[in-house]
């Protein structure tokens, strides 16, 4: 058995990861508000008619752009705005439903990446993307619905390394603690159940993680290669799991988790 002790989306892909409280997953779907929105770097040949996978560094995120973090943000589904807090505590709030609103969300980060970054924003100029069809998100994974977070995983490596890390990093939809470090990799194939009346998810496989882990989310510096950590200590640099929701329920903070 295990507790949740977190649930998280980020709305647009590389940004501020934003705490819930209760979240209902649907069969065969994503993480609600997860990832339905990016900020292309230069054309990455996204349509919306037909969305497909695509790498993450065709994107603004923390694998590609460490001063991402230096932005705070906030998204509000309802009225469909994505608020920014810059550095210096000034913040603008942005109406995704408006192209104009859209244009100047990608300016506003365009000038913070070019201010900090080696990044051109004539040559590779910043675009909003949304995805609304149910069978895609901009996820890292083709099949990266719904993903895990041992905490105790982190918390071994950190203490390898002599460094506490903060799961933020790792930017996963739910974390699990009261598990011994990395027992869910052994999971691939088997269903976890959240909760008493909660979603089943069938386990598809570890998550491979890239340099974006490696920036701290509250400096925005590159602080701990964690990758390399990873591989030193384990062998291998793998650090959560992905899942397939195989029957829709709601999970909230403080639910049971088990193997079934």
């Amino acid at each position: 058995m295990f507790t949740i002790s977190g649930l998280y989306r980020h709305p647009i892909k590389g940004f501020t990861p934003e705490p819930l409280q209760v979240a209902s997953l649907v069969e065969e779907g994503f993480f609600p508000f997860d990832r339905l929105y990016a900020l292309e770097v230069g054309p990455s040949g996204f349509t919306a008619e037909d969305p497909k996978f695509l790498s993450k560094m065709k994107f603004a995120v923390l694998a590609r752009f460490a001063a991402v973090a230096r932005l705070k943000t906030r998204y509000d589904e309802i009225a469909e705005t994505f608020r920014i807090e810059d550095e210096d505590g000034s913040v603008e709030v942005f109406d995704l439903t408006q192209a104009a609103a859209r244009t100047s969300l990608a300016r506003h980060v365009e000038n913070v990446l070019a201010a900090h970054e080696d990044y051109d924003p004539v040559r590779f100029p910043l675009k909003l993307l949304e995805t609304r069809v149910d069978h895609h998100r901009f996820t890292d994974s083709a099949k990266g619905f719904v993903s895990l977070l041992n905490l105790n995983s982190l918390k071994d490596l950190g203490a390898k390394i002599g460094h506490d890390l903060d799961p933020l990093r790792l930017r996963a939809n739910v974390w699990m603690k009261g598990l011994p470090p990395f027992v869910d990799h052994d999971w691939v194939g088997k269903t976890i159940k959240l909760g008493d009346h909660g979603p089943e998810l069938e386990v598809l496989k570890p998550i491979v993680r890239c340099v974006a882990t490696h920036v701290n989310p509250e400096t925005a510096a590159r602080d701990v290669d964690l990758v390399a950590a990873l591989f030193e200590h384990y062998g291998h640099r793998d650090c959560g799991i992905y899942c397939r929701v195989i029957r829709a329920g709601t999970v909230r903070v403080d639910d049971i988790g088990h193997v079934m």
